[in-house]
């Protein structure tokens, strides 16, 4: 193998990384907040649980949530689903932030700063005494 050969390998083979680097850095994943998954009782979590004026990540089925509590007692759900490209949106100091492309959402769900031009989307939930349940009352 001659220099030139070597030198055209290297550059495909530097290329080929630098395309995979920037497809894991477009993925979906982001890096993510372990989120709490349902109790016994079915309960997404405890109001308690949910600092107010900020949020919390959890799962229903196969859904990912943010659960809100924009003031004490006052609970929403969001999808956690960034719509941008797709990735876990996760709790911040008083908003929800995206950390894919630096998306930030306010607790209503709206968006703050893109690349995302929608909000998130909003999801059912109740309170039923100290805890948070999927789904209208």
């Amino acid at each position: 193998m001659d220099r030139r050969q070597m030198l055209t390998r290297a550059g495909v083979v530097t290329a080929a990384a630098a395309g995979v680097a920037v497809l894991a850095a477009c993925g979906g994943g982001g890096s993510e907040t372990p989120a709490a998954t349902p109790a016994a009782d079915g309960s997404l979590a405890k109001v308690a649980d949910i600092p107010v004026g900020g949020s919390l990540s959890v799962t229903s089925g196969s859904d990912k949530l943010l659960l809100v509590q924009a003031t004490a007692g006052a609970v929403t759900a969001y999808s956690a689903i960034c719509p941008h490209q797709g990735c876990t949106v996760t709790p911040g100091k008083g908003e929800l932030d995206c950390p894919c492309h630096g998306s930030r959402f306010d607790l209503t769900g709206a968006v703050l700063a893109g690349p995302a031009t929608e909000g998130l989307s909003p999801f059912d939930v109740h309170v039923q005494g100290d805890a948070v349940f999927a789904g209208k009352a």
